[in-house]
């Protein structure tokens, strides 16, 4: 079970806490690769990775087949023990573009920037990337699911591994995810590489579900994991915080890496709101608006630390604790 990249999210504070919870494989925000070649400083920070937290893949994305191989060169400097390549990312700044999931549109030069990408470097080389750009581009002419002949053309690229998010690029995050389509990639005799299904994998019982029917080799999970680190302890089984106690204390404590990650206080702070506003922690909780958006407005540790210790003492009893 990985940790999908995500931007302003898996950075290294989450990536090491997911790690520490039973995520199998790491992944790094997307990293631009214009920005590598230019040398831009906080673009070059995003290769910083720790060795408590390998397997640890660091994804790159553009639209340029010299740029890309430039780019990897690069990565392959920081000691990653994959290089993923993203054909995925729906987002206007990005696929707009021509780049991400962009190049679902002009697959020729997809494929040239693959071979360009294993081309130049020794370490392993991955593809993540979606079910097609839209509904009407799903199917070829013969029939043929899109992404089944997609997925055969990367991999007579030399990639070692295919992940796939189960929506196209118009769908973004809406509707629900289609796994049939990743199940007919990995039913396909012709593919011989491990194939990663992504797309709205939140609790246990769906997770055995694509294993089980899908026959997928591993599953990417990305926004469940908001708020919740321990997500990938409860998927496997293993030991995961279980009061509101505990898994506060897990939200505390990765506050105070994100502090520590970006040197400022305040800073740390706004880039770990986005887990307070999605963690599974606080939804559901009664008469709950006033408190979480003092808790979204505080910018100080002892404050938020302080809102956090009066939601477990307000709610834990509520809670069944």
């Amino acid at each position: 079970m990985f940790l999908a990249p995500m931007e302003d999210v898996t950075d290294p504070a989450f990536r090491l806490l997911c790690k520490r919870f039973g995520a199998d494989r790491v992944y790094t925000e997307f990293v631009n690769a214009d920005a590598l070649v230019r040398d831009v400083p906080s673009t070059m920070r995003k290769l910083h990775i720790r060795d408590e937290e390998r397997p640890v893949a660091i994804q790159i994305y553009g639209k340029d087949a010299a740029s890309m191989a430039d780019a990897a060169r690069i990565v392959e400097s920081a000691r990653p023990d994959i290089i993923d390549i993203n054909f995925g990312c729906p987002v206007k700044k990005v696929a707009g573009k021509g780049a991400g999931a962009g190049l679902l549109r002009d697959v020729p030069r997809m494929l040239e920037i693959t071979r360009a990408v294993v081309d130049a470097v020794q370490t392993p080389v991955t593809v993540k990337t979606r079910l097609g750009w839209d509904q009407n581009s799903l199917y070829l002419e013969d029939g043929t699911p899109f992404i089944v002949d997609l997925a055969e053309r990367l991999q007579d690229c030399g990639i070692r591994e295919l992940a796939i998010h189960g929506r196209t690029r118009a769908q973004m995050y809406r509707d629900e995810a289609d796994w049939t389509l990743i199940g007919a990639v990995k039913a396909n005799p012709r593919m011989h590489i491990p194939i990663i299904g992504n797309g709205d994998v939140t609790t246990p019982e769906r997770a055995r579900e694509c294993f089980e029917r899908y026959g997928v080799d591993a599953i990417m999970i990305g926004r469940a994991t908001f708020g919740c680190p321990w997500l990938f302890a409860e998927m496997k089984g293993l030991p995961a915080p279980r009061t509101m106690a505990e898994k506060v204390a897990v939200l505390k404590e990765h506050v105070e890496a994100a502090i520590k990650w970006v040197g400022d206080e305040r800073k740390g702070i706004i880039h770990s709101r986005r887990h307070f506003a999605a963690s599974p922690v606080f939804k559901g909780l009664p008469d709950f608006r006033q408190t979480r958006i003092a808790l979204l407005r505080a910018d100080t540790r002892e404050e938020v630390f302080a809102i956090m210790d009066r939601i477990v003492e307000t709610y834990s009893d509520i809670a069944g604790e």
